[in-house]
């Protein structure tokens, strides 16, 4: 990707808020991990339905497209099947982005020119997509999942609270509005949610374009009655995401993940992945921004250590503790705005699905992989990332 200037981090200023780990989990943590272990267990079984490569597979010889997660289907393959479609309007319908060239690459479409005397250079939205074979039988075998994952989730947690769940996420995305997309956006430079920097911001006119069309009762909600458990999380979190970066010069996906984590002391950088549920590729990705950004330094041991720590730095430290800030801030302002009741169901519910967050918490009784799965031959994980890490490796969740 194209080499940009580090957004400047926040101002340095007097913080006497608490270390974030001294309050109740943050909401768009409840909401991530919540999102997360349903993604973890839809990407487990799709796996054992799906004939896909990974590096293991294809070292045996193995055929098939090469696997990925759940965002994958749902920026993309949900939409494309065996008519042709262009690329712009798979981005209008899933409201998001896809990996395009890994989703060709991988063995799941076909990329063509659009109309007649334009060459694959042209403009990319009048790319003309299709599904190979191979994508046909992922797509198939994807379709039913999010539906099955969720009645898995019904019998392990019980229909009330699951519906109460729904019903308040439901209500959040009625009043939020239709231009949220039902999954996360692939985090590309500086891992921001909303564009790609402090003052790009990718849903700004979709979202003015809603209100405008809504001003006419004031709060028009769109159709949220179908949408999946999921889909409703993606766009919850989502929109808090997009609140918080508009106030933040540094990513949310970075202060929940990295910075949370840290203090001047220092943390081994082989130790962060399991203290943030955040593959060691997604940790790469967060600490060269931040340092890049001057809120971390990756630094030798200063006990004579064989591995390198990484520090927050004074400013950083001020970022941590705005972050926990911010998110209490901007929860209060919900509280205001869609009322105390269905904010307090929503995190009721989400805290006796998500518990403290770490291996005790009911979520991880569906981590379970197969002893086919890839996840199988890893450690499993310790912690769920405070905020997905969706990549454009294929978009898993943690990074991976």
């Amino acid at each position: 990707m194209p080499a940009q200037p580090p957004a400047a981090c926040d101002s340095v200023g007097t913080v006497t808020s608490a270390p974030p780990d001294a309050r109740p989990l943050p909401l768009s943590a409840l909401l991530s991990q919540a999102l997360v272990a349903f993604t973890i267990e839809f990407d487990n079984a799709a796996e054992l339905a799906i004939q896909h490569r990974t590096t293991v597979h294809t070292a045996r010889g193995g055929r098939g497209v090469w696997l990925v997660s759940m965002a994958m289907w749902l920026n993309c393959m949900r939409y494309v099947g065996t008519e042709p479609i262009t690329l712009g309007e798979v981005a209008r319908l899933a409201r998001a982005a896809t990996n395009l060239d890994g989703m060709r690459r991988w063995g799941y479409v076909t990329v063509k020119p659009g109309p007649p005397d334009r060459r694959y250079t042209a403009r990319h939205d009048d790319l003309v997509l299709s599904a190979t074979e191979r994508g046909l039988q992922a797509r198939a075998a994807w379709q039913p999942l999010t539906a099955v994952i969720e009645q898995r989730w019904r019998d392990r947690f019980g229909s009330a609270d699951v519906d109460r769940l729904q019903a308040a996420l439901r209500q959040l995305a009625a009043e939020l509005g239709p231009w949220l997309p039902d999954c996360l956006p692939i985090l590309g430079y500086g891992l921001y949610s909303r564009g790609s920097g402090p003052r790009l911001d990718r849903y700004e006119e979709a979202e003015s374009t809603y209100q405008r069309d809504a001003a006419g009762d004031g709060r028009a909600a769109g159709d949220v009655s179908a949408l999946a458990l999921p889909w409703l999380l993606a766009r919850v979190l989502l929109a808090l995401a997009i609140s918080y970066e508009r106030e933040s010069r540094i990513s949310l996906a970075i202060a929940a993940n990295l910075l949370r984590v840290l203090d001047e002391r220092g943390v081994r950088q082989r130790d962060l992945p399991g203290l943030t549920g955040v593959s060691s590729e997604g940790i790469a990705m967060a600490t060269g921004f931040a340092g890049r950004a001057d809120v971390a330094t990756i630094e030798a041991d200063a006990a004579g250590g064989r591995w390198k720590v990484v520090r927050l730095t004074p400013k950083g430290r001020v970022v941590r503790d705005l972050y926990a800030d911010r998110l209490d801030s901007l929860e209060e302002r919900w509280r205001q705005r869609f009322g105390s009741a269905v904010m307090a169901d929503l995190r009721t519910s989400l805290e006796r699905l998500a518990g403290s967050g770490g291996p005790g918490s009911p979520l991880f009784a569906g981590l379970e992989p197969a002893p086919g799965n890839w996840r199988a031959d890893v450690r499993p994980p310790a912690a769920l990332p405070h905020f997905p890490m969706v990549l454009h490796r294929g978009g898993f969740p943690d990074g991976s």
